[in-house]
């Protein structure tokens, strides 16, 4: 939903992040409750259509209004518009830290017109840098700011308001074989396998992690073949008491698979 103006210590851990290129306001934006607050010079609001997309519809428009705090239309405003990709932080010990980290691409900057309306139209809801999707969130957070003087050092004329759109993504599997089901520290486990996925898509590259431990995200990590082929291995330590196979497609629309491994380390102490 549609934010405006941000408290003063949300404002300012936005502008820092801006600043750094890194906007996470979608997480402040939370504390801010729809429509005016006292003192706010002016409103932002935006939106897309549509509110979501799918492997073969990837674009939305999307559009909004700066009113001044009478509601009449505040013109020749210029708007920095986002688009934010979640992704949820590894934090197997439940340390009180932000449980999402996020990638921002900058949409644009467009200007309100003489009704106070911007519009940006065909924008690619996607990920397009080359980092991994493990991870990855499909609730993307398209979020909007302006600030009065341009100065983000002076949050408290700032103003920001956000909206999501659901990236309906398709499934992939990921089948296996294990070299051996009982495994001691010091023994070396290898896993071979193949990811599948939907038809059209190229399997070839997509991300292949192995877990061995829950306090680590994964142990060992590589990309399939062009077929989907993978092979994977790695030294079992004396507490190694979790086996895990997660898949990372490069295709956004394109959903992970995640397998138990049915290992036992008997280097485990018996409970």
């Amino acid at each position: 939903m549609p934010r405006n103006s941000l408290p003063t210590r949300l404002v300012a851990t936005a502008a820092v992040l801006l600043t750094a290129g890194a906007l996470s306001a979608p997480a402040a934006a939370a504390a801010e409750p729809s429509g005016a607050s006292a003192g706010d010079a002016y409103v932002l609001k935006v939106s897309t259509n549509p509110t979501s997309t799918g492997y073969d519809k990837r674009r939305v428009d999307v559009t909004g209004t700066v009113t001044k705090a009478d509601g009449t239309p505040a013109p020749n405003i210029p708007v920095t518009v986002q688009e934010v990709i979640r992704f949820t932080t590894w934090n197997p010990w439940g340390d009180p830290i932000d449980p999402n980290y996020y990638e921002p691409r900058d949409l644009g900057k467009p200007v309100t017109d003489a009704h106070g309306k911007f519009t940006i139209r065909n924008v690619n809801i996607d990920h397009v840098s080359g980092s991994s999707l493990l991870n990855v969130q499909r609730s993307v957070d398209i979020t909007a700011f302006y600030d009065e003087d341009g100065d983000l050092n002076t949050p408290q004329d700032g103003y920001y308001a956000d909206t999501g759109v659901t990236a309906k993504a398709k499934s992939s599997s990921v089948s296996y074989k294990v070299n051996k089901k009982k495994v001691k520290a010091g023994d070396i486990l290898t896993v071979q396998g193949k990811v599948t996925l939907p038809k059209g898509v190229e399997p070839g590259d997509t991300e292949v992690f192995l877990q061995t431990n829950w306090e680590s995200e994964y142990d060992v990590r590589t990309t399939t073949e062009d077929d989907g082929f993978f092979v994977m291995s790695v030294r079992v330590s004396g507490h190694d008491d979790t086996f895990a196979l997660r898949t990372a497609p490069r295709d956004f629309y394109v959903a992970g698979a995640h397998q138990t491994l049915p290992i036992t380390n008997t280097s485990l102490p018996r409970p």
